[in-house]
């Protein structure tokens, strides 16, 4: 909960946090391991009106300061679309929508009440189940067979059953 609140200070516009900070808990608990390291904490929000990479790297910053024994990854999904040849992405859950594997395709904030929202375009039941394939809407299987091989997830996690691009 510190890093969703260290965020949730911040008040950046339509943030969540993402990726392997969700995907990785779950596969922990289904594993029965504790916390497994995270290689960064992927934080994303959506500000058309600021796409600089300075301010991104101030908010990294930030959370740095605050909360150092972590890697903050801090991106603005406004202009992330140019980089992975998308059209423009509408919000950060639509960007976070368009990721490379469903079960990253996942991210949660913290809200004033204190309660969670989650976002994840294609359910939960991919990460609950232990499945992991390509995202339809991410057209670049090469990418996809790249990631797989480099992260070795099944070393960490060896019930995951793993699905080819094809």
């Amino acid at each position: 909960m510190a890093c969703l609140r260290a965020v949730r200070e911040l008040n950046l516009p339509d943030w969540f946090i993402a990726a392997g900070f969700v995907r990785n808990a779950i596969w922990d608990h289904l594993h029965d391991l504790p916390m497994t390291p995270l290689n960064d904490i992927d934080v994303v929000y959506f500000d058309p009106h600021d796409c600089s990479l300075a301010t991104e790297a101030h908010y990294a910053a930030l959370l740095q300061q605050q909360l150092p024994h972590f890697n903050w990854e801090v991106k603005n999904q406004a202009r992330m679309h140019i980089k992975h040849q998308h059209q423009a992405y509408q919000n950060s859950a639509d960007a976070i929508s368009r990721w490379v594997e469903i079960p990253t395709c996942v991210g949660v904030r913290l809200i004033a009440d204190n309660s969670l929202i989650f976002t994840a375009a294609y359910g939960l039941e991919h990460n609950w189940s232990l499945h992991v394939s390509i995202n339809p809407h991410y057209p670049r299987p090469a990418i996809y067979q790249q990631r797989i091989q480099d992260k070795n997830w099944q070393v960490l996690w060896p019930n995951l059953m793993i699905m080819t691009a094809d």
